[in-house]
């Protein structure tokens, strides 16, 4: 049997290397149309601030490794220029002679990847992307002739990665995002911490704007602004590489990736598409996905080697699990967004909540912001977001593996978690999120959320902060009366007769005072996540804020 792989990073090498353990005897050629292969990709922003000093660690590994370890035929700077589906042949380049040759092939496996958006901005050619270790180096001597400003075009994961390294590297360093948030994939109460922390750092945030024209040193803004950029990066994101798919008449879905089935079989015969060309089935609507994910990108390439070599393979969807590091904090999310669930007019229950890393006596204990999305009939966990500076990760692991095993957010209570007081607590973030999925599901207590705060005043609903004087007198809501829980019992007879909406800082208190609250006969709800939440959410930027 005779393979070729286009493309020999992440899925195209994995492919290669799987087929390779399960066939000893197959013919398997990779093209790669860059110098170099198999590399770590998602560490190249890295490399660019100096944290990975040395270059050669992101080069996992040569195509003379790879020839001595596993027999693969891996050929650099080849470029496939066309594919016959029905002759089953590639046409490939050699980029460093010039000359085109053909290649048969029994199976094909595409893994071409993604291409940088570029945007048609005059004099956007002087702008650097950042995709494969060419890039890197053109950004890295571009870095070390120490401009003084630095423009990102892109609020995304790679633009925030970029813009961190420039500032380590001591560059002015300003993001330019046409959306009114950083990081697409959170929710805005989410994103506007991460926001925080970027300026904190000096990152200079321009969003709500974007760029049109660029000159020599600076770009002019469509707000009328000029910022200074003697170093110009675009980071908008990335589309499929469906070029050579396209002109061999293979299928293209409405995403602009690649269709494939569950095999990940294209709709030519004996041609497969992997990694961030290909659309991945979504796990909530079965829809077409484009997640361009490394893991992703590997699993697919084990998937199809296997397929090509008989053995049973298992249908998957994918859930878009995510993480970031944003200088001090660390950004995750995984499954559906509430934006997202709005969009698709997809019913859901919001939860928000703010916990400590571990057990907040021991010290060292920081805090993160949870958000979990349960559909609430069911109680299906729909999707999950955390912010903070340490145990983010875990929890979004936690709640990422709780998806994709079916579990409802209630059993979430249920979960056996490592518990030591410098690590966790005796009831983990991810437990408290199931007590209080189990709360909701069960009518035990009705929750507003922030966006519904003016809904409610509108409405004439009364609001009542039971946090301490100190708290309340730092901030509130407007209009709120503040009656500390421990007081709530003797002065509830203070309350007009109507709706409430009761706050804390978190939610716990607030939750406590709600169930009194209502025992007592007064019609009340509480504020999820509290007045944290809702003073981290874009209505903080109204006078509604007293201080």
């Amino acid at each position: 049997m005779k393979v070729v792989i286009i493309g020999g990073v992440a899925g195209g090498m994995s492919a290669a290397t799987r087929l390779r353990r399960l066939d000893n005897e197959a013919e398997i050629v990779v093209l790669e149309r860059s110098h170099h292969v198999s590399y770590a990709n998602c560490g190249l922003p890295y490399y660019v601030g100096g944290v990975i000093d040395d270059e050669r660690t992101l080069l996992l590994e040569t195509p003379q490794s790879l020839h001595a370890r596993f027999r693969l035929d891996v050929r650099v700077n080849s470029e496939a220029v066309a594919i016959d589906p029905e002759a089953q042949t590639v046409d490939v380049k050699d980029l460093e002679r010039g000359d085109t040759y053909s290649l048969p092939y029994d199976a094909l496996i595409l893994s071409p990847g993604a291409l940088p958006v570029i945007p048609p901005i005059p004099g956007i050619e002087r702008a650097l992307p950042l995709r494969n270790v060419e890039d890197v180096e053109r950004m890295a001597n571009a870095v070390q002739a120490r401009p003084e400003s630095a423009v990102v075009i892109g609020g995304g994961f790679i633009g925030l990665e970029i813009a961190e390294n420039l500032v380590c590297r001591g560059i002015a360093t300003t993001i330019i995002e046409a959306a009114t948030q950083v990081l697409a994939p959170l929710d805005p109460e989410m994103a506007a911490s991460v926001a925080d922390e970027l300026r904190c750092h000096g990152v200079s945030l321009h969003l709500g704007d974007s760029v049109e024209s660029i000159s020599s040193n600076d770009v002019q803004l469509s707000s009328g602004e000029v910022v200074p950029a003697q170093l110009l990066i675009v980071a908008i994101g990335v589309r499929p590489d469906t070029d050579l798919a396209r002109a061999a008449g293979l299928a293209i879905g409405e995403r602009g990736g690649i269709v494939v089935d569950e095999f990940n079989r294209s709709t030519a015969k004996n041609v497969y598409a992997i990694g961030d060309a290909t659309e991945k089935l979504d796990f909530l609507d079965g829809a077409g996905s484009l997640v361009p994910l490394a893991n992703l990108a590997n699993r697919q390439g084990r998937v199809v080697a296997d397929h090509i070599a008989g053995r049973v393979v298992r249908p998957r969807a994918t859930i878009g699990t995510a993480i970031v590091k944003v200088f001090n904090l660390t950004v995750a999310m995984t499954g559906w967004n509430e934006k997202r669930l709005a969009s698709k007019h997809r019913a859901f229950l919001a939860i928000h909540t703010h916990p400590a890393s571990h057990a907040k006596y021991y010290p060292g204990a920081k805090t993160m912001a949870l958000k979990l999305l349960v559909d609430p009939e069911s109680g299906a966990i729909l999707g999950a977001q955390g912010v903070g500076a340490e145990g983010v990760d875990k929890r979004i692991d936690v709640l990422a593996t709780a998806i994709r095993a079916g579990l409802t957010a209630p059993e979430l209570a249920d979960l056996e978690l490592a518990y030591a007081p410098p690590f966790g607590s005796a009831k983990d973030p991810v437990n408290m999120l199931g007590y209080i999925a189990e709360n909701l599901l069960s009518g035990l207590v009705e929750t507003v959320q922030w966006s519904e705060v003016d809904d409610y005043r509108v409405r004439g609903a009364q609001f009542v902060d039971v946090r301490t004087s100190e708290e309340f007198a730092r901030g509130s809501l407007p209009g709120a009366l503040n009656i500390p829980i421990d007081e709530l019992r003797e002065r509830y007879g203070e309350l007009d007769d109507v709706e409430t909406v009761v706050n804390c800082e978190v939610g716990q208190r607030g939750h406590a005072a709600t169930l009194l609250l209502n025992e007592l006969g007064v019609r009340a709800l509480n504020l999820d996540g509290g007045f944290k939440t809702w003073s981290s959410s874009p209505a903080r930027v109204s006078p509604q804020l007293v201080s």
